[in-house]
């Protein structure tokens, strides 16, 4: 007997976004499989963590490892994994980079990499881009300003934030299109005006993942460096969902040759299990330790996530998945790019790798965002078989992220777009049917099957 909402969340406190209405029984690959045995193609991995697909062979060998040697130890206590793991990270992260300490989410190595960055410094101010998310404590929920701000009090003293590097739309209504940093320039000088002088670090996603997908042009990077250097702050990349792959790279600090003075990761380390990592230099560690760093918790360190840390390194270089990555995400971007010559809702197309983004509109001149015609596909695509993640902002857009596994095949692909395609074009008739919509029906000569483009078929 299927379980229905009402039912499974009789004893659960619901934690923000939407609910599948189904209990989930099963998942491999790139699909997973609920209690009425609907097969669903999943393009969010797993909330971004499983970067090598579900329940990876490599993954679930790892684990029964573990099981044989050692599940958790006493925090003090270091494992083999993890030494070992500490040494493969240290080997294909950028210099001067070399020392890792392991936690559980992301939300806790950026929490360690903001107290590292305070201890080092002196100072507590953090300054951090707009649309980006960090995680939900204390600190890093406090340079979190893509959502769920509201209603908590206040955060913590010395938080900034920066107008993120949106070409397609500006957050200071200057550029269009093409960013030439101003963004950054008046940030900067607002942050200036209001700092009392005790600067800590300054944190980034190298692509604003939860803010839109918004990838920031050439040579942001190498200027906000400059700028996080003249002020006597740290620079803290957070590749929680660039690193390990998912860009086609090991690291976006490798691809992007600015390399940070912490970098964190999660999600895409752990492969479906808890793991993450704060990595940093051997300054700044003996430095740290000098000053008496603490961050003690029950999960550091553990034996477990350590090991199937490793698997997932193990794999993603044994199956050339960072080349995987590159091509498929080409393949994936060029799928978007037909579907955006098909729907003029579809205003803008970005992304790198296996991480992309939609951004829908009512209108591609004056790019209102379309959060009604964002939220309909959105659930039609998971009644048909496909589940993809929407970020809606007020004002700063609708879009679609979508971050398949790196194992994904062209086949997957195609058959996300032929869904991604009947739900757009579906939702659009519906919206169409309401008064005051807003929304133009499509001409009839624009009306396309996507059966049989590229070879892809009706789904299941």
């Amino acid at each position: 007997m299927t379980e229905r909402t009402t039912d499974f969340r009789e004893h659960l406190i619901r934690y923000g976004g939407d609910t599948y209405p189904e209990i989930v029984e099963k998942a491999q690959g790139c699909y997973v499989w609920d209690a009425s045995g609907n097969k669903i193609l999943d393009f969010t991995s797993g909330q971004m963590c499983a970067t090598v697909g579900h329940n990876h062979p490599n993954i679930v060998a790892a684990i029964r490892k573990s099981c044989d040697t050692a599940l958790h130890l006493f925090s003090g206590m270091i494992p083999r994994s993890v030494v070992e793991l500490a040494r493969a990270i240290a080997k294909i992260v950028p210099r001067p980079l070399t020392k890792s300490m392991f936690v559980n989410t992301g939300s806790e190595s950026n929490e360690a990499a903001i107290k590292m960055a305070k201890l080092y410094t002196g100072g507590f101010e953090v300054v951090a881009l707009g649309g980006s998310w960090h995680g939900v404590t204390g600190n890093a929920g406090a340079v979190s300003f893509a959502s769920d701000r509201k209603g908590y009090g206040p955060g913590m003293p010395g938080t900034f934030a920066l107008p993120e590097p949106n070409a397609y739309r500006c957050p200071v209504r200057h550029c269009r299109d093409r960013c030439d940093l101003t963004c950054m320039k008046v940030g900067f000088e607002l942050y200036d005006m209001q700092s009392t002088g005790a600067r800590a670090a300054v944190i980034a996603e190298p692509v604003i993942s939860a803010g839109g997908v918004i990838v920031p042009p050439d040579g942001y990077f190498d200027a906000l460096q400059k700028e996080t250097q003249k002020r006597g702050m740290l620079m803290i990349f957070d590749e929680a969902q660039t690193a390990f792959g998912r860009l086609g790279h090991w690291f976006a600090a490798s691809h992007l040759k600015v390399t940070p003075d912490l970098l964190t990761v999660s999600k895409t380390l752990g492969g479906g299990i808890p793991l993450a990592a704060v990595i940093t230099t051997d300054e700044i560690e003996a430095k740290c330790h000098e000053r008496h760093f603490a961050f003690y918790t029950s999960h550091v360190s553990d034996p477990l996530p350590a090991t199937v840390g490793l698997a997932v390194l193990e794999t993603i270089a044994g199956e050339h998945l960072l080349e995987r990555s590159r091509e498929m995400g080409e393949y994936l971007a060029a799928s978007l790019r037909e579907l955006q010559e098909r729907h003029e809702e579809i205003g803008d197309v970005r992304g790198m790798g296996l991480l992309r983004g939609i951004e829908l509109v009512t209108d591609r001149e004056t790019r209102a965002p379309h959060h009604a015609l964002g939220a309909l596909t959105t659930e039609r695509c998971l009644q048909l078989g496909l589940s993809m993640n929407i970020r809606r902002r007020p004002e700063r857009g609708s879009v679609w992220r979508i971050a398949p596994p790196l194992t994904v095949t062209r086949e997957d692909i195609d058959r996300a777009m032929t869904i991604f395609d009947q739900s757009l074009s579906e939702m659009k008739e519906v919206l169409a049917r309401r008064p005051g919509s807003g929304t133009r029906s499509e001409p009839a000569a624009r009306k396309h099957s996507m059966a049989g483009h590229r070879g892809r078929q009706t789904p299941m």
